[in-house]
């Protein structure tokens, strides 16, 4: 057999994350085991993103069948080979070790690789999302990585923010223009700008289209009530309230304000420009900890759990947060507001398929979502849709992402150069004292 640099033995969270991953690894070979194909099979009824990428992966792997039979090696795209391995019988799995556990069969076909194929190869690594599968791969002696392709760093992620030290004059010109150009700067379209010179400062956003950093437009707007509290709040209601920008990406822990000002911008452009046909809201249902199972009641009544969050802000947006507030009418107030259809809340379950004209779209929690499922979310907006994505990356349900691999992430990095889309990362917690102390030190 032709020499190969690596060979890479893939789990099955790798496929379930990206289908297409047995072509990522240019010019070396791939070797899945048969029980990956088997956890495979009992995911594809699922309705979900890992049900789509199970199935996606199955037609994918019988394509291969056309260049030849899957237990020989059969070429790939990418300039490798491929083929699938029986975990059979023998010593390559360590004693003690449960022989018929699908993590251990994989192993197992790890361990006959590295022993078979020691002479062809430089390297032979196990790739997988698992942690203590590659914990457990190296405790013996196998090589083991984490899948990397279309991973943002969240440590070093696009904030949609940046700095400028300017001299005292540039301050003064900005503030008598509404405008400056700078020269040699590499910024995004609809990158939120502080100008900094001592103690002087100014807000400004970057417009690609003109190539200048331009005042904000809607500092003097207070949506339902909610005003800005802080910098990165301001910058978020800009791209919000800004019509030409479609897609708004905020990143933010909890606390921060993140759907409270997505909402309040929502409603404002719903109910007093009249800019948008309807305010759509929806989550992932996606439990925190252990599902309580059956809820009874219809499906509003099953869904109210699910969508209490954005009940909360709409009840903090129509009544403040006054403890002490007399006012009794917030659930009329709510009722009505979906009555006269200005505002809908749905999870995403009912959202494939469905084309979305017209409407402004917040998508909270989005950090739960795959990339697979936030490009679905996007190809839904029609004509004069907007959508917003919301969400703390640091905070995921989902077992299959991280706060490196979440669709929130990857779109916010992906739209970077995209004038239509705009982001912004938010800092200072603002839900109360307690809340942003939890969100620093725990």
């Amino acid at each position: 057999m032709e020499e190969r640099k690596q060979l890479l033995i893939l789990d099955t969270n790798v496929l379930l994350v990206d289908p297409h991953a047995i072509n990522a690894f240019q010019g070396n070979d791939v070797v899945i085991p048969i029980a990956v194909i088997e956890e495979i099979d009992a995911m594809k009824s699922r309705n979900d993103s890992v049900g789509f990428n199970a199935r996606l992966t199955s037609r994918l792997l019988d394509k291969l069948r056309q260049h030849g039979r899957l237990d020989d090696w059969v070429p790939l795209e990418s300039g490798g080979q491929f083929k699938i391995e029986i975990d059979k019988n023998g010593h390559f799995i360590p004693e003690g070790m449960v022989q018929d556990k699908m993590d251990n069969r994989i192993l197992k076909v790890a361990f006959s690789a590295k022993d078979r194929y020691k002479e062809g190869y430089d390297k032979i690594i196990l790739v997988s999302r698992d942690i203590n599968m590659r914990i457990k791969a190296n405790a013996f002696g196998l090589d083991a990585e984490d899948y990397f392709k279309d991973r943002v760093e969240y440590k070093t992620f696009y904030s949609g923010m940046v700095e400028l030290e300017v001299t005292p004059e540039i301050i003064d010109t900005f503030y008598k223009d509404r405008y400056i150009k700078i020269e040699g700067k590499n910024l995004y379209p609809n990158e939120c700008i502080n100008l900094r010179c001592g103690t002087q400062s100014a807000l400004g956003i970057y417009r690609g289209e003109t190539e200048r950093i331009e005042d904000l437009n809607f500092q003097t707007v207070v949506p339902w009530g909610i005003r800005s509290r802080n910098r990165e709040q301001r910058f978020a209601m800009e791209l919000l309230l800004n019509d030409n920008i479609k897609l708004v990406t905020i990143v933010g822990k909890a606390g921060t304000g993140k759907t409270l000002v997505a909402l309040a911008a929502g409603l404002h452009k719903v109910t007093e420009e009249e800019v948008y046909r309807r305010l759509l809201v929806a989550r992932p249902v996606i439990p925190l900890g252990r599902d309580i199972g059956f809820l009874p009641g219809d499906k509003d009544e099953k869904l109210r759990p699910w969508m209490q969050p954005i009940y909360d802000n709409l009840e903090l947006m129509l009544h403040g947060d006054d403890p002490d507030s007399k006012k009794k009418d917030t659930d009329i107030s709510i009722g009505y507001l979906e009555q006269k259809e200005f505002i809908q809340i749905e999870p995403l379950t009912y959202i494939r398929g469905r084309s979305i004209p017209a409407q402004f779209l917040i998508v909270d929690e989005a950090q739960n979502l795959s990339r697979h499922e936030v490009k679905t979310i996007i190809t839904r907006a029609g004509h004069g849709t907007k959508i917003v994505l919301t969400g703390d990356p640091e905070q995921i349900d989902n077992p299959y992402l991280d706060e490196n691999t979440n669709g929130l992430t990857y779109v916010a990095n992906q739209f970077k150069d995209v004038a239509l889309a705009g982001h912004i990362s938010l800092i200072k917690g603002e839900r109360s004292p307690l809340a942003e102390i939890g969100s620093k030190i725990l």
